[in-house]
Formats: structure tokens, C-alpha cells, sequence
């Protein structure tokens, strides 16, 4: 099996970072053992999430003050991709849980925030924190709702204002930790009698798993990534105060659009699964994988040819995940955009291409269930479907960027199912002119 050293300059990797990279491929082996039964039974790794949690490992990107690493995105999304190595569905939910974390960290140091911004934001991230420092509370991040994009337009599920807080009311698909976590993060669109609901009105509440109106629904039965108990989230007038807020209302369209890297973090569990993949085939053809026969394969060109092929592939794509993750930062250029959404869509293509290659390469053994390969050549075909960048949004974004001006994008042809909701359009919008004066 592949170790960080293979792939990354680690001169350029902090020692708290290799430590966390180092266990997890300790963990690893463990991790690929349960990985069997997690797919076959569609059952949820909790214990994995166990081995995780003992280890600290839930609040990476928890600031050092509220008892967290306080890694960066990209710090983070290495240790995502290691874990994707062993068992793609725990890397998957593990983002989801580390999102919300993330959200509350990052969005709170964006530059444009006001003074009163940040001392409304401060006691919501403080009470997240806390939740999953002290408590070791676990976290989901439903948004997709069926049927629509969720950044194209305003969420489906709703909130309005009541007495003492807001109702909300709505749906949720593919909740990944359904049932299984402490806290869902709902994002929803507050509603005003008379009104259209806006983008500008979405709101982020924190709902506990025993909130009366709150239930799971539905069976999950998947091609791939079936740990991920990704089920059915009914909200039916649940309700939430001012303290169940996640951030303050306006601040989530005044922040995640600017932080696009954040939408991009499903990649590196796809990263390891390419990584997986690929390793198992250097192993199966040198003969040197535990519990199978020590056949050497290497001697036949055909098969060399191919692994070549996928350590080209393989080696240039982390390039620029790499590259497109560790520069990722809140206000990004337009430059570190497009090798972002360059990276999101060679991750999310590549993926499948290796996994297709190793089974191809290594015969029709692999595709037995008692092969990992097999599991992860299902779990690579998911990536490229996943919202809010599918490949096919991200060949559009890319295309508009290069071939548009920035102050162009707003009135571009082809949009009429308003999926470039989601694209970035520059930050200047979100500073107001005193700010822009100011710089």
C-alpha cells in the first residue's frame, strides 16, 4: 500500500499534518477490513467512526482555542483522500460531518465580514464546537433536494418566522448519517407571506436528531458508496430558535459563494479511491497482496503498459488537486477557481478511468466480491453525479470562464435551468464600496 511520501512533497507538510496522515494509514488496514461487510450489508462504519473519534480526528478544522487541529482545507482533504484508500463511504460521511465544521470555521474568518457580522457568528460556531469537541457530537449536511440543483435556486425547504423562533417544513435526499448522527445541518429559505422566496433569504439551522417533526425515511439500496446510509430527511414543522442557528441570517449567501473550494470537497474521498485502486493493482500483479497467492503477473508488457498509464493519470491528477486544494481560500482569483473546478472534474472522471483500467488490467479475479476492486470500481461511479459540481456543470463553468468576461457571466446564453446559480462571478460583490475604497 502507497504512503503519503509517494505522492507528496512531505518537506512541504506540516509535522501535526504527517502525524494525522501517518495514523490513518495505520488505521487503515482496519478500515478496508470492515470496508466488505459495510457494502454488502449497506450498513453505516460506526466503527470506524469510533476509531476516528478516539483519535481526534472529527474536528480537524476546529480551531486550536475551541480544542480542535485547526487544519487548513487542504490539510484537510489529504487526510479525506487517505482515508478514501481503505473505505470510500467513511471518507464520504466524514466530509459531511467535517462541512459543518469547516463552515463554521471558515466562513467566520471571511474578510468581508463586519464587526457586527462576527459577534453575532461568534456564540453559533462556539456552541458547534463545543457540541463536537466536548461532546463528540456528529454532525450530517443534508442539502440536495430532488429534482433540483440546490445552488440554482432558492432551497425547497422552508422556514417562517412563529413565536418564539420559525417552523420548518420540507425534504431532504440522500442525507448521508441518516440516523445515525447527532445534529443535521438544514439549510432552508425563510419564507414571507406574499413574497417569492430569494437566494438572500437562506437560512442554516443545527437540528438535533430527537426534534419532534423530524424523521428518516425510505430504504438505501445503492450501486455504490452504500455505507453512507444516505436516506430520506422529512422535516414536518420542526421546531428551532435564534440558538439553533448555525451562522446568522444573510451571512450564508454572503459567504459560500465566495469560498467556492468548499463545494468541492467530496473530491477527496474520490482521490483515494483512485489511489486504492491503483495500489491494488500494483499488489494483485506483483503478487504481494495479503491473503491471495503470491503469483508475479509483472511480466506480461500488457499489463505493465497499463499501470503506467494509470501512474500518469494518477500522478497528474493529485498534481493539481494538490495544488488546487492547498491554495484554496476564501475570496479566491479567478485563476485558483478554474484549477479548482479543473481539479473537481479530473478527480471526479479520473476516478473512474482508473478503477475501470485496474479491473481491466488485472482480469476477471477482480471482480469478485471478495476483492476490494470490485467495491471500488462501483464507489468511483458516484463522484461524477454528485451536486453541486457534477462534471457536467464543471465543463460549463470552465468553458464560461475562458471564453466570458467577468462582468459578462450574469447575462450568459444557456442557462435556462439555472444551474450557474453556483458559479463564481468574482468577488467584488461582496465587499460594499466603503470596503472597496478602503483596500
Amino acid at each position: 500500500m502507497s504512503v503519503p511520501a509517494d505522492y507528496y512533497d512531505m518537506t512541504r507538510v506540516r509535522p501535526e499534518v504527517a502525524k494525522v496522515l501517518t495514523r490513518i494509514n495505520e488505521l487503515g488496514p482496519t478500515f478496508a477490513e470492515r470496508a466488505v461487510g459495510i457494502d454488502i450489508d449497506a450498513s453505516f462504519p460506526v466503527e470506524n467512526y469510533k476509531d476516528l473519534a478516539a483519535e481526534g480526528f472529527m474536528t480537524l478544522t476546529v480551531p486550536k482555542e475551541h480544542g480542535g487541529h485547526e487544519f487548513s482545507l487542504g490539510e484537510y482533504a489529504m487526510v479525506g483522500a487517505e482515508i478514501g484508500k481503505y473505505c470510500g463511504a467513511t471518507a464520504l460521511t466524514f466530509n459531511m460531518h467535517n462541512s459543518t465544521m469547516m463552515w463554521s470555521r471558515f466562513m467566520y474568518e471571511m474578510p468581508h465580514l463586519t464587526d457586527e457580522d462576527c459577534a453575532a457568528f461568534a456564540p453559533l460556531r462556539a456552541r458547534q464546537f463545543k457540541r463536537a469537541v466536548a461532546e463528540q457530537g456528529i454532525y450530517s449536511q443534508p442539502i440536495s433536494e430532488a429534482g433540483n440543483n440546490w445552488t440554482s435556486k432558492p432551497i425547497q425547504t422552508n422556514c417562517v418566522k412563529v413565536d418564539g423562533g420559525w417552523k420548518i417544513n420540507g425534504f431532504k435526499k440522500f442525507a448521508s448519517l441518516a440516523g445515525y448522527c447527532d445534529y443535521y445541518s438544514i439549510v432552508c429559505t425563510e419564507h414571507f407571506a406574499g413574497e417569492e422566496p430569494r437566494h438572500e433569504d437562506t437560512m442554516i439551522f443545527v437540528v438535533h436528531k430527537d426534534a419532534v417533526g423530524l424523521s428518516v425515511k425510505g430504504e438505501w439500496d445503492p450501486l455504490g458508496m452504500r455505507g453512507t446510509n444516505s436516506r430520506d430527511l422529512i422535516l414536518k414543522d420542526v421546531f428551532v430558535t435564534e440558538d439553533d442557528l448555525l451562522m446568522p441570517p444573510g451571512l450564508f449567501i454572503k459567504t459560500l459563494p465566495y469560498w467556492p473550494h468548499m463545494m468541492a470537497t467530496l473530491s477527496p474521498t474520490y482521490m483515494g479511491v483512485a489511489q486504492g485502486a491503483y495500489d491494488f493493482t500494483v499488489g494483485y500483479l506483483s503478487g504481494k497482496l495479503p491473503g491471495m497467492p503470491p503469483i508475479d503477473r509483472r511480466m506480461f508488457a500488457t499489463k505493465r503498459h497499463a499501470v503506467g498509464q494509470m501512474y500518469a493519470r494518477l500522478s497528474s491528477m493529485r498534481a493539481l488537486w494538490w495544488q488546487a486544494f492547498m491554495e484554496a481560500q476564501g475570496l479566491p482569483t479567478q485563476a485558483q477557481v478554474l484549477r479548482m473546478y479543473s481539479a473537481q472534474y479530473n478527480v471526479m472522471e479520473g476516478v473512474q478511468e482508473i478503477a475501470a483500467l485496474a479491473i481491466r488490467t488485472c482480469g476477471g479475479q477482480s471482480m469478485l466480491k471478495s476483492l476490494p476492486l470490485e467495491r471500488m470500481y462501483r464507489d468511483s461511479r458516484c463522484g461524477a453525479l454528485m451536486l453541486p459540481y457534477t462534471t457536467e456543470i464543471m465543463e460549463d463553468y470552465m468553458s464560461v470562464l475562458t471564453l466570458y468576461d467577468e462582468d459578462e457571466l450574469d447575462e450568459l446564453p444557456g442557462d435556462e435551468g439555472g444551474a450557474r446559480s453556483s458559479l463564481w462571478r468574482g468577488n467584488k460583490a461582496a465587499w460594499d464600496g466603503d470596503q472597496i475604497a478602503a483596500e
